[in-house]
């Protein structure tokens, strides 16, 4: 009798030890990829399905710190589950920007949000930071988080800037949608302004850029039309990670106004324009129905220049649309893309 049972329990042990080690070879194949300078512990799994359920939101973003080719380069990570997801800021901004959309987005999405500005020492008197040069840098951070066929979404700048980055990676997104992407027109290309000239880098390099406090600031920036519009906590998120202080005290912008000035310069590095028609796959074009851009920009005809290429005009929008209407944003990113509307209390929603 003892021996049977004994045999039994053996049995059942081994059954057991048969399934675990099962489960640990599933964990370990479905490992999330982890940047080698990436300052965590453990490597946590992306097997979640395994439970029925994806990860919920996260609040705050992890802030790494890579090095891509001789630069180094600062992301948001909102790690998730699902696809792969790169948010692009406009020129003079930061990612942080776009955190009230990507902690609605960050259960479903593994979300990166790159900040392009001073991380290339470049003199905006002589030509700037070229945008062709923010598309390679693009590219190579996709290589080095070994991304393939990402989501993407850029505003302004960065809506150009992913345009570009399909001539260095053809067929490169799954989906995209460009927040009034800056595709000059063609004549600028041929025969860029000076500095003194361009209409945004002659202002942005003489950009104030000094407060006492962030109160101070806030104060500033509400009492000029760009931030009239903006959504409370777009202006609280600018405040806190649009400036920095020295070691005296005083606020600066983050993002400098000789770093801005460079990237305005740069807009007009490469002709983005012969590009449109070699990208498949879908593409929303916003534009902002009183937005400023519509003096020289012509976004009915960046959309129909795609082949698969959408226009739609956001009423009482300007130019900052995601800035302005960032749940308005957050419904259209998830119509387009085709996922679940997020509730206001997340609670782990999946992929549709």
């Amino acid at each position: 009798m003892f021996q049977k049972r004994q045999n039994g329990l053996i049995q059942f042990l081994s059954e057991k030890i048969g399934e675990f080690v099962h489960f640990e070879r599933e964990i370990e194949r479905q490992k999330c990829y982890i940047p080698a300078d990436r300052k965590i512990e453990t490597a946590v799994p992306c097997c979640n399905h395994l439970y029925g359920y994806r990860r919920k939101a996260m609040d705050t973003p992890q802030v790494i710190s890579t090095k891509i080719g001789n630069v180094t380069l600062q992301y948001l990570l909102y790690d998730g589950d699902g696809p792969n997801l790169f948010f692009l800021h406009a020129t003079g901004f930061n990612p942080w920007l776009w955190h009230p959309i990507a902690r609605k987005l960050s259960g479903r999405f593994r979300i990166v949000a790159p900040f392009f500005c001073d991380h290339r020492d470049t003199d905006p008197y002589r030509g700037g930071l070229g945008w062709n040069i923010l598309a390679r840098d693009l590219a190579g951070l996709c290589r080095h988080l070994r991304i393939e066929k990402p989501y993407m979404i850029g505003h302004s700048m960065g809506g150009a800037v992913c345009v570009l980055t399909h001539g260095l990676i053809p067929d490169m997104a799954e989906k995209m949608i460009l927040i009034e992407p800056i595709l000059l027109p063609e004549q600028r290309y041929l025969t860029p302004l000076p500095l003194d000239e361009h209409p945004l880098a002659a202002k942005a390099i003489k950009r104030k850029n000094a407060w006492h406090n962030p109160e101070h600031a806030k104060n500033y920036f509400r009492s000029k039309a760009l931030f009239r519009n903006w959504d409370h906590e777009m202006l609280d998120l600018y405040v806190k990670y649009g400036l920095s202080a020295d070691p005296d005290g005083t606020l600066k912008l983050t993002c400098s106004p000789r770093g801005e000035a460079a990237i305005f310069m740069g807009g007009s590095a490469e002709n983005p324009w012969p590009l449109l028609p070699g990208i498949a796959c879908p593409v929303l074009v916003l534009e902002g129905e009183h937005s400023e851009s519509l003096a020289i920009m012509n976004f009915r005809k960046v959309a129909a220049a795609l082949p698969r290429g959408e226009h739609r005009v956001i009423p009482g929008a300007g130019h900052l649309i995601p800035m302005e209407m960032p749940q308005r944003t957050l419904e259209i990113i998830e119509n387009f893309f085709g996922i679940q509307s997020s509730p206001d209390v997340f609670r782990g929603a999946a992929v549709s």
